[in-house]
């Protein structure tokens, strides 16, 4: 299934900030990836998309975790929901693992 990505103003931003640092080029390339991913296979074994419970959308939306990168200080993850409308996925957040 195709999903069309939608991202939220921090997510928007974080992943501008990401795209314009040399010294996270390898975080902005992963992300790119999982995003790609996300895209067309969100059942992809490198995402380890999995429920991230802290976190609900604005309507109380479950929140999922994939992976972007793994095994690396401070690795990136993406933060999504599924909508608002079919096949839609909103991004919520791309930051780093605490």
């Amino acid at each position: 299934m195709i999903f069309r990505l939608i991202f939220n103003d921090d997510a928007k931003a974080q992943f501008q900030e990401l795209e314009s640092s040399k010294d996270k080029q390898s975080a902005h390339k992963a992300v790119c990836k999982t995003l790609a991913f996300m895209e067309s296979n969100l059942r992809h074994p490198s995402l380890n998309t999995h429920e991230f419970t802290s976190l609900a959308g604005p309507d109380g939306e479950k929140v999922f975790e994939s992976y972007a990168q793994n095994r690396t200080p401070g690795a990136y993850r993406v933060f999504w929901y599924y909508g608002p409308k079919k096949k839609e996925i909103t991004v919520v957040s791309i930051v780093p693992h605490p």
